[in-house]
């Protein structure tokens, strides 16, 4: 049986739109008081106005999850607002679905810095909190492509697996300090990611993808587990989608 997040504070990177909107949503029916962070303002502030009207408390703190200026604001707040942060949910992340000799060196840069450089920051200053407390959650959205090596993908492909790997040791590390580590690896999902740089929003594929509530069922399922209870990893595609 999943367990009340309720007196819990959840930060959610990518909140403005998509999986990460989702994930808060979710999470806040679960009980969790949210912190929300991406880099469209008026978003985060419709969102942390549904969140309220589910009685939970929201901070919103615009932001762009790649600076080390504004992560460290987003945690100034955090710390001044609740005190804590007991639950990250790493969700920023761009893609690029091309031929690898036709993928720019700004689109490569832009990859690492969105998919890698967010999700080491967030960690980086979310951990010293948690240690303090000896209790927190950080749970990774990737992907499948962080388990496969796609053909069109090759450059996303390896910041997934640099993802993958970095959680991966994180667990190891972390665990003394009653902390989890956890990833979500879904397949396609119909969201704007990717959308003008290898997907189109007229594709009729989309429609076959998941959801972007699905992958927030996945994330509630791995943060309201009985404490004593560890999900390390879950993996989910559309049944029309091949494995590999």
């Amino acid at each position: 049986m999943l367990r009340s997040l309720n007196g819990e504070v959840a930060l959610v990177t990518g909140a403005s739109r998509g999986i990460g909107r989702a994930t808060a949503i979710r999470l806040a029916k679960q009980g969790a008081d949210l912190i929300l962070t991406g880099r469209t303002k008026g978003d985060l502030e419709d969102l942390g106005g549904l969140i309220q009207k589910e009685g939970r408390k929201v901070l919103v703190s615009p932001g762009d999850a790649t600076k080390e200026d504004d992560v460290t604001r987003t945690f100034q707040k955090a710390k001044e607002t609740f005190g804590k942060v007991d639950i990250l949910v790493n969700n920023v992340g761009i893609g690029a679905y091309k031929p690898f000799v036709s993928t720019t060196l700004k689109e490569y840069n832009d990859m690492v810095s969105e998919n890698l450089e967010s999700t080491f920051l967030f960690t980086k200053f979310a951990v010293p909190m948690m240690i303090e407390k000896h209790y927190g959650q950080i749970i990774t959205i990737s992907s499948q492509s962080g388990k496969a090596g796609y053909a069109g993908e090759a450059p996303y492909v390896g910041t997934k697996f640099f993802q993958m790997g970095m959680m991966e040791s994180l667990d190891r590390e972390l665990l003394p300090h009653n902390i989890k580590v956890s990833v979500v690896c879904p397949g396609s999902v119909n969201t704007f990611f990717a959308i003008g740089a290898g997907r189109q929003k007229t594709d009729p594929v989309l429609a076959e993808y998941l959801d972007a509530e699905d992958v927030a069922e996945a994330v509630n399922f791995i943060a309201a587990q009985p404490w004593k209870s560890m999900i390390m990893e879950i993996d989910l595609r559309p049944v029309t989608e091949a494995r590999y």
